[in-house]
């Protein structure tokens, strides 16, 4: 059995005209369910306003959470920011703090949202809105967390999470993605790895390997937030990197043994998945959440406590 966390407002419609997809989310779940798996399901808070303002300028905080947000800051998030909207921008970094600290107990959890690395201060950026994983970690933090390491394997860098827990010691971050794919502008992680277009499996597990795993055991962190995107793969439609399926599951299932061999709790949140087929995509997803659930429901490594 593994956590998993969800909240209906993960699936809130978007306005007319929008191209992200807003029922990937709630496919995650269904896919999830219909798995077979033991699953133990949660339900998470909302993120309290203090917290959000902890990590994005409470002006913004403002205008997002009245529905309010200019609509230059909407064409840069690439979405309108509807009511609905508003309400799944707070529940999603309540539901990476809960996951988190289910981790912390039992070793592994997995939020069905999240992974919005691309919020910045003043801004959203990138289909997000909120940054769930930097608000996560300084929250974590300020309770005795610390250090928190966020591994962030999204084909498109963390310029957001790198930029928002600059300063902090107790947060490092790290980011291996596509270099000439989007932000334009990289922000500079604890650990940036760049790679070039078209990397496949043996290359990318292999430069995965050589710099992960050295600055895990230069850490050694409390908590391990994993920002699981499945945009590296070959078939991606914002992607520019070329993993296939087993690749994936390979990555997985390495970051997994990586936690799991040190006794470090893991939470995972989804993080970036683009197609046509919003089955096909969520299905990556699962793929994604359910290797690192069967990793640590099998593994008797780690002991909660």
């Amino acid at each position: 059995m593994y956590a998993v966390v969800h909240h209906p407002d993960y699936v809130a419609p978007g306005a007319p005209g929008s191209t992200y997809q807003w029922n990937k989310n709630g496919l995650v779940r269904q896919l999830l369910v219909e798995s077979g798996d033991a699953i133990d399901w949660h339900a998470p808070e909302p993120m309290p306003r203090a917290w959000l303002e902890a990590v994005h300028c409470p002006d913004y905080v403002a205008e997002v959470l009245s529905a309010q947000v200019p609509r230059a800051k909407e064409r840069r998030i690439g979405f309108a920011v509807t009511p609905l909207v508003a309400r799944r921008a707070q529940a999603v970094p309540g539901g990476t703090y809960r996951a988190a600290r289910i981790a912390l107990e039992q070793g592994f959890a997995a939020n069905s949202a999240g992974g919005s690395h691309h919020a910045l201060y003043e801004t959203g950026a990138g289909y997000c809105v909120f940054n769930d994983l930097a608000i996560a970690a300084v929250r974590l933090a300020a309770e005795g967390v610390a250090p928190v390491l966020i591994v962030d394997c999204d084909v498109h860098q963390g310029d957001g999470t790198a930029a928002l827990t600059a300063g902090r010691p107790e947060i490092v971050t790290y980011s291996i993605h596509a270099e000439k794919n989007f932000p334009a502008r990289k922000a500079r992680s604890s650990l940036d790895v760049p790679l070039p277009d078209g990397v496949g499996d043996e290359d990318y597990l292999a430069t995965l390997t050589a710099t992960l795993v050295p600055l895990v055991e230069a850490v050694r962190p409390a908590l391990i937030l994993y920002q699981a995107g499945v945009d590296p793969f070959h078939g991606d439609r914002l992607g520019r990197l070329a993993l296939s399926q087993a690749g994936l599951d390979a990555r997985d299932a390495f970051v997994a043994d990586l936690a799991l061999a040190r006794r470090v709790p893991l939470a995972s949140t989804l993080g970036g998945g683009y197609g046509a087929d919003a089955m096909e995509v969520a299905a990556r997803h699962v793929r994604s959440v359910r290797t690192l659930g069967a990793a640590f429901a099998k593994s008797r490594l780690y002991l909660p406590g």
